[in-house]
């Protein structure tokens, strides 16, 4: 497995990162067992997860689930980097939801119940809160930190300006700041490019990728979306790709790879990109990827996928003068 620090911090973390939205809803339990063992024992050392993940099952039960995962042998606990998220509703209660000092503080504790630990290493902010002021968080999140509860802080679908108003409110504070953010990119969404991850490279934040192949569409048609909606929305998408997908299918052949192989090498190969999540129903989908950190993409190959998935532009200052 190769292992990348996490931004300017010196913590290491596995390339591949163990996303488990599916634990739950879609994995039962045993089969999430299974795949968490089987990552750890192919070296993947980081995981995610967030306190609302659960799908019809209801919020914090993936958590629960990674808790009994833990609590199993609690020797796995020192050997993973578990990362989490706060923000989304927990309950019809107005407060439990957002930023608040009140609900970071409450949520935290609330997910380190359902984890079975005392500690989280990455705690993220899942989306912006415009109604918590900057400072709020920070003091909640220093509390935090104090507390032993949380080692590290991320965010997670910011942009730009938000990553730099965060740090430079933790710098005027003498403290760290946010290591990571994860966010939307694949080589169908490049927007991240814009603002996203030269904002990320500026302040030394490790970006961690999600939905690396498109929700399925780099996936060379595998289609394994939830109910009927998205599988629809996924194959309208297709058909308006139709083209772009085919030559890169085309060329996923010459290079003797899987598209989905291929479109998370690529991830890894660009800029700032500390992990990508892999996020298995399967244990078949986990081992289809775990190579994938070792595959080296030519200049020739990457400049072969940018014609095809163009860059979306000079940035972030193509429009200053």
């Amino acid at each position: 497995m190769n292992y990348r620090r996490l931004g300017r911090s010196a913590l290491r973390v596995s390339a591949l990162c163990l996303g488990t939205m599916n634990f739950g809803p879609r994995t039962s339990p045993a089969d999430s067992f299974a795949i968490l063992n089987a990552a750890l024992e192919a070296g993947v050392n980081f995981v995610d997860t967030a306190d609302q993940y659960g799908g019809h099952l209801g919020v914090g039960t993936t958590e629960a689930i990674l808790g009994d995962w833990l609590a199993e042998d609690p020797a796995r606990r020192d050997r993973i980097v578990l990362a989490t998220k706060v923000h989304e509703p927990m309950s019809d209660d107005i407060n439990d939801r957002g930023l608040s000092a009140r609900h970071i503080q409450m949520a935290c504790d609330a997910s380190l119940k359902r984890l079975k630990t005392d500690h989280i290493d990455l705690y993220q902010m899942h989306h912006i809160d415009r109604a918590a002021p900057i400072e709020e968080i920070w003091q909640a999140m220093d509390r935090l930190i104090s507390q032993g509860k949380i080692t590290y802080v991320g965010s997670s679908n910011f942009p730009g300006w938000t990553i730099a108003r965060a740090n430079e409110k933790a710098i005027a504070r003498g403290r760290l700041g946010l290591v990571s953010e994860q966010s939307l990119y694949n080589l169908v969404e490049r927007r991240a490019e814009l603002e996203v991850i030269p904002a990320a490279l500026e302040y030394g934040l490790g970006v961690i990728t999600w939905s690396p192949l498109a929700g399925g569409l780099l996936a060379g048609g595998a289609t394994d979306g939830d109910g009927r909606r998205q599988a629809e929305g996924l194959q309208r998408a297709a058909r308006d790709r139709a083209d772009q997908l085919g030559r890169y299918e085309a060329l996923c052949r010459d290079l003797g790879q899987s598209p989905s192989a291929v479109a998370l090498a690529w991830l890894l190969h660009q800029p700032g990109v500390a992990a990508t999540i892999i996020g298995p129903r399967t244990l078949d989908q986990l081992t289809s990827v775990l190579q994938v950190p070792d595959l080296v993409l030519s200049p020739e190959t990457l400049a072969a996928l940018d014609a095809i998935f163009p860059p979306c532009g000079p940035a972030p200052e193509a429009y200053a003068w």
